[in-house]
C-alpha cells in the first residue's frame, strides 16, 4: 500500500517476508523507515554489524543507515519521506528526536511488551485501513496515526531504558545531546563543545547519563566518530587520510591510533580485512 502526496510526500505500508524483502534495500534521500518484527527471529545486518530482533522488537532507520542483508519470516514495513513527515521539525509533538531517529547511540531497537502489544496492532490496522481511503483528509489521517505509533514507540524505549527514573527536561538533555552529536561529531570531538551547547556542564552531562547508561558521554561521541569511519571504509574508495580529514583530524597519525584503540587494529587493516572477507 502506497500513499503519494502533491508534493512529492510518500508512505508505504506494507507485509514482508522472503519473496519480497528487497525493498528495504531501495531507500531515497530523506526516507525514514520503521521495522517491526511480528514473526519469529529476524537478523538484519546494517553497516557491516549484526543485530538479532526477537518476535514485536522495531527497529528505526534513516537514510544514513544501509542494510546488507535481511533475513526474516514476517516483519511489518513502514517507510515515509520527510516531506511527509519529519520528526525533526514535529519534535514538539512526537518527542523522538535523539531517541528513535537522529541520535548517536547506534540502532534504535525497541521492544514491545506483550501487554501493548494491541496498541501496536490497532495502529497498523488503522493505517491499513487509512490507506485505502481516497478523501481529502487521507493525508492527514495517516499523519497522525504514524505520529501515535511513534510517540507509542519512543515511550517504550523510554520505559526501557531507565528513562523512567528522570524527570522529562533530563530526557530532553539526553535527546538533545544525541541529537547534537549526530550533526558535529565530524568536527567536534569533546564533551565541553555538546555541554555549552546545552547549558551544562560536562559533569552534569557524565551525572545525568549515569542514572540511565554505563556509556559516557565521551563514549558516545568516539562510537559515532568510529560508526562513520567504518562506514567510509566499508562503502566508499576514500583514503584513510580523506577520512581522517572527514572526521577533523588533522593528521592520519592521530586517528589510526583512535581508531585502532577502539577497533583493535588499524583503518588500514581494518580495509583490508574487509577483502580477504
Amino acid at each position: 500500500m502506497i500513499f503519494n502526496g502533491d508534493s512529492k510526500e510518500f508512505l508505504t505500508l506494507q507485509e514482508l517476508n522472503d519473496f519480497n524483502k528487497d525493498i528495504i534495500y531501495k531507500s531515497g534521500d530523506t526516507d525514514m523507515t520503521l521495522l517491526w518484527n511480528n514473526g519469529q527471529d529476524m537478523n538484519i545486518i546494517i553497516d557491516k554489524v549484526e543485530y538479532n530482533l526477537g518476535r514485536n522488537e522495531v527497529v528505526f532507520l534513516t537514510e544514513f543507515h544501509k542494510v546488507d542483508s535481511l533475513n526474516l519470516e514476517s516483519v511489518r514495513f513502514i517507510r515515509w519521506n520527510q516531506p511527509f513527515f519529519c520528526p525533526i521539525n514535529h519534535d514538539n509533538e512526537v518527542g523522538s528526536k535523539g531517541l528513535l531517529f537522529f541520535g548517536a547511540n547506534g540502532v534504535p531497537i525497541v521492544k514491545i511488551i506483550d501487554n501493548e502489544i494491541k496498541f501496536l496492532e490497532n495502529y497498523w490496522e488503522n493505517f491499513s485501513y487509512e490507506m485505502s481511503s481516497s478523501d481529502s483528509l487521507q493525508k492527514d489521517m495517516l499523519q497522525s496515526i504514524l505520529k501515535q505509533i511513534l510517540i507509542f514507540c519512543a515511550r517504550s524505549l523510554k520505559k526501557s531504558d531507565n528513562y523512567a527514573n528522570l524527570e522529562k527536561s533530563q530526557v530532553d538533555i539526553i535527546r538533545e545531546f544525541n541529537f547534537l552529536v549526530e550533526g558535529h561529531f565530524s568536527k567536534h570531538h569533546d564533551v565541553a563543545f555538546y555541554a555549552s551547547k546545552l547549558n551544562k556542564s560536562p559533569k552534569t552531562l557524565s551525572n545525568l547519563f549515569a542514572m540511565v547508561s554505563n556509556r559516557p558521554p565521551i563514549s558516545i561521541i568516539h562510537d559515532r566518530i568510529m560508526l562513520h569511519a567504518r562506514r567510509q571504509i566499508n562503502y566508499t574508495n576514500l583514503s584513510i587520510k580523506e577520512i581522517a580529514y572527514d572526521l577533523g583530524y588533522e593528521d592520519i597519525q592521530t586517528f589510526s591510533r583512535f581508531f585502532k584503540n577502539r577497533e583493535g587494529i588499524s583503518p588500514m587493516q581494518y580495509r583490508e580485512k574487509l577483502k580477504l572477507n
